[in-house]
């Protein structure tokens, strides 16, 4: 049996063409980046390439990059990193939204145990804040504020632009998580005025172990975000550690080839998930998109289905071989329905009931072709077992 990936929002497969520039780094060039040696130095050389790659797909300068673990490094480092920096002289107030990522959140919770005091904004029924209340939330103590860029469970892409002037107006240091958006949309930080985002690069076909904290430049001169690991002062200081050569080289090229492919990528996966969407809610009563299908990442679809637990329809996908998601595949053992969907105003039930559709490069028309006839049967086998019908749905 083939089997169909269809949360490519968790991960993404790795691209050959990424593989293919990581494996001389586990080989011949395996040598420390801060030695002063030739296998030192061709180390060094990679990271140096890859900082530009990673630039480049923000735009930004390849000194605005500092490489970590990942997207939830990347997140706290933003986030702990300019809390605890001397701009708490300003005050001790942070604003951020109610539908983050889990390490957001969590970043601002431990926060909020140190004395910071935390507003959390809730959205509307697509997932938008509310620009009028952002700009009210925003005060003279406020130091910090950060929003997702694209939220990882629905796909709903903020005005993240028109937040971050909004956020600059208002003297606060403003940061994004953009791992589901980066290497999907195209991101222009001299558009998108932020200080500090956040990139993950299994997120787009790179390698897991790899990520970014874009710094704007001048915030380290001026603000001086706090490390949250120390030890030899590599990343210019900002993040100690041998960094993971393989990896970042991976990201780089990873990188590159999103920059150049992105239009293409979109055009031909929107094609692939719309006709998905067309197929599914003209099939399954009681199908309902979780967010504005104009207003999500073109290979992102969030659906609660009336009458099913989404675990139950997940497990029964996966038996007929086809991989789906109940959210975010970053809070290992939660049972709790997603506080994305419950901040959209979505019930308990309905957000239990709800699961998500990623798809990605390697997706084809086969395997949606697949993936729309079996998920109306799989979906038809839970609502009998629970005594239900689908007419009456």
């Amino acid at each position: 049996m083939k089997r169909i990936y269809l949360d490519y929002n968790a991960a993404t497969p790795l691209d050959p063409r990424v593989l293919d520039v990581m494996m001389p780094y586990f080989k011949d060039g395996f040598g420390n980046p801060s030695s002063i040696h030739s296998f030192g130095m061709g180390a060094k050389c990679a990271l140096d390439r890859a900082r530009e790659q990673v630039a480049a797909l923000i735009n930004a300068s390849p000194g605005e990059i500092v490489f970590t673990s990942g997207g939830s490094e990347s997140n706290n480092y933003g986030v702990k990193g300019a809390a605890l920096s001397e701009l708490r002289k300003k005050g001790d107030h942070l604003v951020t939204t109610s539908v983050e990522h889990e390490s957001v959140l969590e970043a601002f919770r431990s926060l909020e145990k140190s004395g910071f005091r935390v507003t959390y904004l809730g959205v509307d029924a697509s997932g938008i804040i509310d620009l009028d209340e952002l700009r009210d939330s925003i005060s003279d103590e406020t130091m910090l504020v950060s929003c997702i860029f694209a939220n990882n469970e629905t796909g709903t892409v903020m005005p993240i632009a028109e937040i971050a002037r909004i956020v600059k107006e208002k003297g606060a240091l403003f940061h994004t998580d953009a791992v589901q958006a980066a290497g999907k949309i195209k991101i222009d930080v001299n558009e998108v005025p932020a200080d500090l985002l956040t990139i993950s690069a299994h997120k787009f076909y790179g390698p897991k172990g790899a990520g970014a904290l874009y710094v704007r430049d001048g915030i380290n001169r001026n603000v001086r975000l706090r490390p949250l690991i120390h030890g030899g002062g590599q990343e210019r200081g900002s993040r100690s550690g041998t960094e993971n050569v393989p990896a970042v080289a991976g990201m780089g090229t990873a990188s590159e080839i999103a920059l150049r492919e992105l239009k293409e990528d979109e055009r031909r996966i929107k094609k692939l998930r719309d006709g998905l969407w067309e197929r599914l809610s003209t099939s399954i009563a009681g199908f309902r998109l979780n967010g504005d299908i104009d207003g999500i990442l073109f290979n992102t679809l969030n659906v609660y289905i009336s009458g099913v637990s989404g675990d139950s329809l997940s497990m029964a996908l996966d038996l007929d071989g086809i991989a789906v998601s109940t959210g975010s595949a970053c809070s290992e053992g939660k049972v709790d329905p997603s506080h994305v969907l419950m901040a959209m105003g979505l019930s308990r039930e309905e957000a239990s009931s709800s699961v998500r559709f990623s798809l990605g490069r390697f997706t084809d028309n086969g395997e949606i072709e697949t993936a729309a006839g079996i998920i109306p049967r799989a979906v038809e086998r839970i609502r009998e077992a629970r005594g239900g019908s689908s007419a009456a749905l």
